[in-house]
């Protein structure tokens, strides 16, 4: 038996990276799967997009546990989409209980250099749709009646600032918030909201040059190794340069579940000891 079974999650971005792995996670202790993902590539990133294959990927995985899925390629930037995604996997699996809202992009400049368009769509993306997806899912929670857990995937930088990433950081401390508030909100309906912050986490939005050369910004073309070192002593208490996704699904799967059932308002560190690094 596993901790979720009978249970239905709802996961934004879970074409791959984090948002796979949360997905096939939850799968894995029983829970069914409406999985939502852009399957393209934002404007303003630098880093491959996903793809519906991507998407398809995730739902072969969750398969392989016994699990249902019902994958919808929509944008959290539209509201309607939302809507509609999440009344459709209702419709499909009958019911919901989970909500991790995970999808996020990543780009970088000094916060005098960022263009409007680099800003705009680091909101939209980052933090309005983290609101969008609550806005199209609570009120399915309300109204089932029967509680629930909500999970934002913010990151030390919702707690912390950085340098060369002011929007990100900004949208990330956003999200702590929604949470915070929401925790207060929902709470007489039996909704938790809670946030994870992780550290580095090896996916696709930091696993490329760009990210590789705003650690080693000495050199023309930098590789994984130089980063691996450049983050070893940087980011961490803990003698590693990043975490895996499933030590972030880790702490999903236990806010999602029972044995986390008066837990609400916490902003979770998975960090290995970045946010108490002096």
């Amino acid at each position: 038996m596993g901790q979720l079974d009978g249970k239905v999650a709802l996961v934004t971005g879970a074409a791959r990276g984090q948002g796979r792995s949360h997905a096939v996670r939850l799968a894995e202790e029983g829970a069914d799967v409406i999985a939502v993902d852009l399957c393209s590539k934002p404007e303003t990133t630098k880093y491959r997009g996903s793809t519906r294959e991507d998407l398809d990927q995730t739902v072969r995985e969750i398969e392989k546990f016994d699990r249902r899925a019902h994958a919808v390629v929509a944008d959290v930037r539209n509201l309607g989409e939302l809507e509609a995604a999440v009344s459709e996997g209702i419709a499909e699996l009958g019911r919901l209980d989970t909500v991790v809202a995970n999808a996020g992009i990543f780009s970088s400049a000094p916060l005098h250099e960022l263009s409007e368009e680099q800003w705009d769509e680091m909101i939209d993306i980052n933090l309005s749709g983290v609101w969008k997806t609550m806005r199209a899912t609570v009120p399915h929670l309300i109204q089932q009646g029967e509680g629930g857990s909500i999970i934002l995937i913010s990151s030390t930088g919702g707690i912390q600032g950085f340098p060369n990433f002011a929007h990100y950081v900004a949208a990330k401390h956003g999200v702590t918030g929604l949470a915070r508030t929401a925790s207060n909100e929902l709470g007489q309906y039996r909704i938790r909201c809670n946030s994870i912050h992780p550290t580095s986490v090896l996916t696709d939005m930091i696993d490329n040059e760009p990210m590789y050369k705003l650690f080693r910004p000495d050199l023309e073309h930098p590789t994984q190794d130089d980063f691996r070192d450049a983050c070893q002593g940087a980011m961490n208490t803990l003698p590693i340069p990043w975490v895996d996704p499933v030590d972030i699904s880790n702490g999903v799967v236990w806010l999602a579940s029972d044995a986390a059932r008066y837990v609400t308002g916490i902003a979770l560190p998975i960090d290995a000891g970045a946010l108490s690094k002096v």
